[in-house]
């Protein structure tokens, strides 16, 4: 398959090209777009075969899990088996933005999407483009680091399209992304801990909770 680019403003998107990426998207489609963290690819978590597809384009084992991208947290508490205060805290001061949680997965998560952890990671993302996405989609979507497994997450729309051309539906370019990326912090445990830092630091998150 022959890749597609449509140049868009990361701060205004074109309504027409969040419109082309959302029909891709429910035709069970891979389409990598711009985010405040780094450009990302998106398909539809409850179409198994686009599950596969995100594998496939990344070349990437199927045990490990596919982070979802929310637009509240109505959403998170529909995807989510339980969620405590510690999650609500971090939500309330943290999101929309670079922040991602780990918790239980609700049943209707398909279980290749947590990579068989029943586990499920989400983000509320700041982001105009990937939040339109959802809100049009009408629910979470997969959003996973554009890259091959192993490799470096991309930074720029033309970067992507030429790294994953054919392995992508569409890109939306929305030149340069060069925020640190999200953080990851697992809060399923007794104990949370940060499984990956990026733009918000474990003392900021240790902080937050401390002080609730």
């Amino acid at each position: 398959m022959a890749t597609d680019l449509i140049q868009i403003d990361l701060d205004n998107p074109y309504p027409g090209a969040i419109d082309r990426a959302v029909d891709e998207v429910a035709r069970g489609h891979v389409v990598g777009v711009p985010t405040d963290a780094l450009y990302t690819l998106v398909a539809d978590p409850l179409n198994l075969q686009a599950v596969g597809r995100v594998f496939a384009a990344k070349g990437r084992e199927s045990v490990r899990s596919l982070p979802l991208a929310i637009s509240d947290v109505l959403m998170a508490e529909d995807l989510a088996k339980e969620l405590t205060s510690r999650f609500y805290i971090l939500a309330r001061h943290f999101w929309p933005g670079p922040l991602t949680m780990i918790v239980p997965a609700a049943a209707k998560v398909p279980l290749k999407v947590t990579g068989n952890t029943g586990r499920l990671a989400m983000r509320h993302a700041s982001s105009n483009v990937l939040n339109a996405m959802v809100e049009k989609t009408g629910h979470a979507l997969i959003a996973t680091s554009a890259n091959m497994s192993g490799q470096p997450t991309i930074t720029s729309g033309i970067e992507l399209f030429a790294a994953m051309d054919g392995r992508l539906d569409l890109v939306l370019d929305g030149g340069l992304c060069t925020g640190p990326g999200s953080t990851t912090v697992d809060i399923t445990e007794p104990y949370w801990r940060v499984i990956k830092e990026g733009a918000i630091s474990e003392k900021e998150i240790a902080e937050r909770l401390q002080a609730n």
